[in-house]
């Protein structure tokens, strides 16, 4: 009886009501697409990197990720890899080198890569904004937009690059642009040149060696399995097996530097939302301060009475949150499938120099979205706590007077 007297009241006055409800509502809405850009923005940024360079997992001769060193590299294996979640092995060849036009120089990393499965994995023929895609028997390479704009190169011209190659060995050639590609991350955008692997074998005097190996996974979970297979392939006194958290360190901890300023930012939403939801309660309060006295006047008691109106409470901030599940779902679907896109150059600039696409998609999930209604939930029921202590010191006759 006493449930269904709350939800009775509760709807006695609907204008507080709506106000009580709406302003939960709004708080979990503006929380959960807070965070739910933020964290698409970084899982976009990872996905890019990961699914477009680095893959889940690589394996590497041991040392080899510290020092880069083209020295460290190792016998392509002749057997496919595959089985625990494995679908496919990309091979690459990768060394630092000179890109030239002639007047023009810049750094770069000249990768040889097997086309097809590069290919597969990567979908970076999608991405060619001019030119074709490579063959296996080329002796051409792709680059980066990046590239093409600082060197003021087009598809079809021809680029220099010189390099130290396998033991030291002059590493030097001229080679046609075949297609320019505009990588999802600007900093790949910058530095990846790409080359049939066996072109890059001997480019860099490293026959049928291989730098690194990457790894395209059925699916992100099944990591831990995938990295016990290959651990027992390639033990650890000649190999590294590393999955994408350890070769991505710098990455992640930016995103852990991001989540904290966020997290100084949710705190100053939550106390603005707190201010809020605590002056409804008390215009609730002081409204039915007379109805509280006559009530206890009549006989009930004051923790029937704290209980019936901490049920209005509750049920009041159960309805905004849920509303507020139900409203954020959809909005954060919509920027899901139309992203944010910052145009602004000065913006885009500062995105840029973070290795960031302008792009901000909103990251879908259930997890959010009932964190942030759950947070704002309890701040309300804490604050349900002043009406108790407003009943247990109020005195029936004073409160009858008004």
């Amino acid at each position: 009886m006493i449930f269904s007297l709350a939800w009775r009241n509760i709807w006695r006055n609907k204008r507080r009501t709506a106000i009580t409800v709406a302003s939960i509502l709004f708080a979990v809405l503006f929380s959960s697409l807070m965070e739910s850009i933020q964290q698409g923005a970084w899982n976009n940024m990872i996905r890019n990197v990961v699914n477009f360079h680095t893959g889940y997992i690589q394996v590497h001769q041991k040392g080899f990720w510290s020092e880069q060193s083209l020295d460290l590299a190792f016998q392509q294996p002749d057997q496919p890899l595959s089985g625990s979640g494995i679908v496919r092995a990309l091979p690459r060849l990768e060394s630092f080198a000179l890109a030239s036009t002639g007047v023009n120089t810049m750094g770069v990393m000249a990768t040889g890569i097997d086309p097809a499965a590069e290919e597969q994995m990567t979908g970076v023929k999608e991405r060619l904004i001019a030119g074709d895609y490579l063959s296996a028997g080329d002796k051409s390479v792709l680059i980066g937009a990046g590239i093409a704009e600082n060197l003021k190169l087009t598809a079809g011209d021809t680029l220099l690059l010189i390099s130290q190659g396998y033991h030291g060995v002059n590493a030097a050639g001229k080679y046609p642009i075949k297609g320019i590609v505009d990588y999802p991350s600007p900093e790949l955008d910058r530095l990846l040149v790409f080359m049939p692997l066996a072109e890059a074998q001997w480019f860099y005097g490293a026959d049928g060696l291989v730098t690194s190996l990457v790894f395209q996974l059925e699916h992100e979970r099944r990591i831990p399995e995938a990295m016990q297979a290959l651990q027992q392939r390639f033990p650890d006194s000649e190999y590294e097996v590393m999955d994408w958290p350890a070769l991505l360190p710098d990455l992640l901890e930016a995103k852990k530097l991001d989540s904290a300023g966020n997290v100084v930012v949710a705190i100053i939403l939550y106390l603005i939302i707190t201010f809020g939801l605590l002056g409804t309660i008390l215009m609730m309060v002081r409204e039915r301060t007379y109805e509280f006295g006559l009530l206890l006047a009549i006989g009930m008691k004051r923790r029937t009475l704290g209980f019936l109106v901490w049920l209005e409470v509750v049920s009041l901030s159960l309805l905004g949150a849920l509303a507020g599940i139900v409203l954020s779902a959809p909005i954060a679907l919509y920027f899901r499938a139309h992203p944010l896109r910052f145009t602004g150059e000065e913006y885009a600039a500062t995105l840029d120099q973070w290795g960031f696409e302008p792009v901000f998609p909103a990251e879908v999930s259930f997890y959010i979205f009932f964190k942030q209604a759950l947070i704002i939930f309890i701040i309300a029921l804490f604050l349900a706590l002043f009406p108790l202590l407003r009943i247990r010191r109020l005195k029936p006759v004073e409160a009858m007077r008004g």
